[in-house]
């Protein structure tokens, strides 16, 4: 299917509801243009408006980008510095302009490692565009799966005081997973050449399509994501079952 062929967007079932993004690579893209890796950081961040605008003109409904992981504190001090310092110029910039386009952000992770004035602005910022409808952009920052699953059964706990874990199915745990607003990512894209999720939205992915490719984020075009979309679109997914019971 052509990159630039975007028929598949007329079959509903092609257009995939939630997309989760591994932004990988933006370290490498600058030590290719012997750039300190914080520019590379900088150029990733630019490419994810133009990421959210595509997948909403698509119908795509939720986008989750994976901006900070909960093993990124190993990186250097002044990598980690800037990354956040990138982090709350993003929430002060563009806040209005994705509050107008209709998008609504929310942050998930552990954000209690975050000084007050970045979880302030993530507050107001989530607030601000609440009521949003467009499409819902989700930044994962501080964020691992482990992570994410461990505290819903800790949160399970708290809400059941009392009631043994052995009464705890799938369906009791899900809501208290960090991101039981939305529905489970279809489509997974890494960028960097990597191939592996590193610990990202474990329990989420249990049946996401995975898309990798050698393209570094900075990289990562518009046209690169439609390739990506129509990737997806060709696939055949049957959850476990057979075509024509899924089909059924």
């Amino acid at each position: 299917m052509n990159a630039s062929d975007s028929s598949w967007l007329a079959e509903p079932a092609a257009v995939p509801a939630h997309v989760a993004v591994i932004m990988d690579g933006n370290g490498r893209w600058a030590k290719q243009r012997g750039l300190p890796r914080t520019f590379g950081h900088t150029s990733g961040a630019r490419q994810v408006r133009a990421m959210v605008e595509h997948c909403q003109q698509c119908g795509i409904g939720y986008i989750t980008i994976f901006a900070f992981s909960s093993e990124n504190w190993k990186r250097p001090d002044d990598e980690v510095s800037s990354l956040m310092a990138l982090f709350v110029l993003y929430l002060e910039k563009e806040v209005g302009a994705m509050s107008a386009r209709g998008v609504r952000l929310k942050v998930v992770g552990d954000l209690t490692r975050f000084d007050a004035r970045l979880q302030r602005l993530i507050r107001e910022t989530e607030e601000k565009t609440a009521g949003n409808s467009g499409i819902t952009l989700t930044v994962a920052a501080n964020y691992g799966g482990r992570w994410d699953m461990l505290q819903a059964v800790r949160l399970w706990q708290a809400a059941h005081p009392g009631e043994s874990v052995q009464a705890l199915g799938e369906e009791d745990l899900a809501p208290f997973l960090s991101m039981a607003y939305a529905p489970d990512p279809d489509l997974l894209i890494r960028t960097g050449g990597e191939s592996r999720v590193s610990n990202f939205l474990l329990w989420q992915i249990a049946y996401a399509e995975m898309f990798f490719t050698d393209v570094l984020w900075p990289d990562f075009s518009v046209k690169e994501l439609a390739h990506a979309l129509s990737w997806y679109a060709s696939k055949d997914r049957r959850f476990g079952a057979v075509s024509e019971r899924v089909a059924t």
